[in-house]
């Protein structure tokens, strides 16, 4: 059971890994799958070289996961840049015709997100199975530059949703197989930060490209599809090259680097259980696994507050334009102002982030960005209707919804996945979470409907319960948590043993009194 105790102490979020010594109490005690000499090799690891680390790691991981991101949100939202320019007409679409368009992403994209991370932890180099499906979404992306009909177009979104859906929860996967705990939200919010500027750089890049407009007699909408799927074949491409795979593989660690990324992760994540004669503990079936994540509450939860992200991130995400549109700008005019927007959330995102990290505290931030998007969403339901006459109020509410909507994920997931105790629950059930979540994508491609344009009042009114709904979730949630860690203070190994059993406490997992959740 020492790997149990030492969750209590791993979860901390703490700005060094390092932990105290009790007299007499060997170090290794506390560390999961350490021995005494390997712990004491960890402990005297300066705090400044730890950051030389993993700030190492920042200049290779980071980059490629938020690249990776952005190709995926520009691939995932550009269709909203190539209704303006003309989709709908040219493929006879009418009514909710788009809406179902967009909705159709989500099925697969919900479906295929834990079978792909359970897929993925097979792979022993996660860069061979991520460049697959950016290759493969890049094809998928490129060809619905050329589709004729509706149906064709519902193909390719659908075909767009499997291969997208594995690569989220993967980067957040690989987060936490390279940082700890208190280091994973900062990172996470650097990648979200390139899924706002892929919204500002879709803008920009659609007005670009839809100057193409018959070029090779292709309309400007489908040449939107063709260079950016384009450009994501060849980023997938460079994928299996360039993305880090493990620290025991990374050529450019030296060998004492690696071999403390290896022991943090180790000694934070709690990823190897030990029996009492040392050897690892055998691993958890996957029924066993699906039982403990979907019987999960605090799972439940954080998917709501995930949900309540997704919801009117999808709907503002595939309608900005033609909001803004509706303010009386011209199509070109409008897909430039999207940038300024989705840079407040960018600039939001990672601010936010790099304090959640330092200050070890995820809840204020995620209620604090909800309350953003309570008071954006309340000015445009109320003004919205006559939105041409309030261009100013509406724009900065635009802004001010962008800003409150980008932090709030890599907060959840963060969140989420400094909760889950044991290398199975964590990689299962930040899938589920995620999956859960992601639901909101179908509801918030309807809730923008054409006929009620310009005012709206379901996109708006549903987009503002949905933020009520998260910060109700997020309070609750800290409520259990706080509950659970007050409720065994100061229990002791050898108590909780004589109560649960060493079997039940194992089962138990992050419910159990030994653990304790970080807030």
């Amino acid at each position: 059971m020492t790997d149990m105790k030492a969750s209590v102490t791993h979860n901390d979020d703490r700005d060094s890994i390092s932990l105290e010594k009790e007299a007499g109490v060997a170090v290794a005690a506390y560390r999961p799958g350490l021995s005494a000499e390997d712990a004491e090799w960890l402990d005297n690891i300066p705090l400044q070289e730890q950051r030389r680390i993993f700030h190492k790691v920042d200049r290779r991981l980071v980059p490629m996961l938020a690249l990776l991101y952005l190709i995926a949100h520009l691939d995932r939202a550009n269709i909203g840049n190539a209704k303006i320019e003309g989709l709908e007409a040219s493929l006879g679409m009418t009514g909710t015709d788009y809406n179902i368009v967009v909705a159709i992403f989500f099925i697969p994209y919900i479906l295929c997100e834990v079978p792909s991370n359970l897929v993925l932890a097979k792979f022993s180099r996660p860069s061979w199975y991520m460049g697959t499906l950016v290759l493969c979404w890049g094809i998928v992306m490129t060809l619905t530059g050329v589709v004729k009909s509706f149906g064709g177009l519902i193909a390719t979104r659908f075909l767009l949703g499997v291969f997208e859906a594995g690569f989220f929860p993967g980067a957040i996967f690989l987060v936490a197989q390279w940082y700890p705990p208190n280091k994973s939200q900062g990172r996470m919010a650097m990648f979200y930060l390139s899924s706002a500027l892929s919204g500002a750089f879709s803008g920009l890049l659609a007005a670009g490209i839809a100057q193409m407009d018959g070029l090779g007699g292709y309309e400007g909408w489908r040449w939107i599809f063709i260079i950016e799927g384009i450009a994501s074949v060849v980023v997938g491409g460079a994928t299996f090259f360039l993305l880090p795979d493990r620290p025991s593989t990374a050529k450019w660690l030296q060998p004492d680097e690696a071999k403390f990324l290896e022991l943090s992760h180790l000694a934070t994540r709690g990823l190897k259980r030990r029996n009492d004669d040392g050897e690892t503990a055998r691993k958890l079936s996957r029924w066993s696994v699906l039982k403990m994540v979907v019987g999960d509450y605090h799972l439940w939860l954080q998917s709501l507050v995930f949900m309540s992200n997704a919801v009117p991130n999808y709907g503002l995400k595939f309608t900005m334009p033609q909001i803004i549109k509706n303010m009386g700008f011209q199509s070109t005019t409008a897909q430039l102002m999207t940038a300024p927007a989705y840079t407040c959330g960018a600039i939001s995102a990672l601010v936010v982030g790099i304090i959640a990290d330092k200050v070890g505290w995820r809840m204020p931030f995620i209620v604090g960005s909800q309350s953003l998007l309570v008071v954006a969403y309340s000015i445009l339901f109320s003004k919205a209707a006559a939105i041409a006459d309030n261009v100013a109020l509406c724009y900065v509410a635009i802004c001010m919804a962008c800003a409150g909507v980008y932090p709030i994920l890599p907060g959840c997931n963060a969140w989420t996945i400094n909760n889950l105790y044991g290398l199975e629950k964590r990689n299962a059930g930040i899938a589920f979470m995620i999956a859960v979540g992601n639901c909101g994508g179908i509801p918030g491609s309807f809730i923008f409907l054409s006929k009620e344009s310009p005012r709206y009042p379901t996109g708006f009114g549903s987009s503002l319960s949905f933020a009520l709904a998260g910060i109700a979730s997020a309070l609750t949630l800290e409520f259990l948590y706080w509950r659970h860690n007050k409720k065994y203070e100061g229990i002791t190994e050898e108590d909780a043993m004589a109560t649960y059993g060493e079997e039940k406490l194992e089962r138990m997992g992050d419910h159990s009194p030994l653990f304790k959740y970080a807030l």
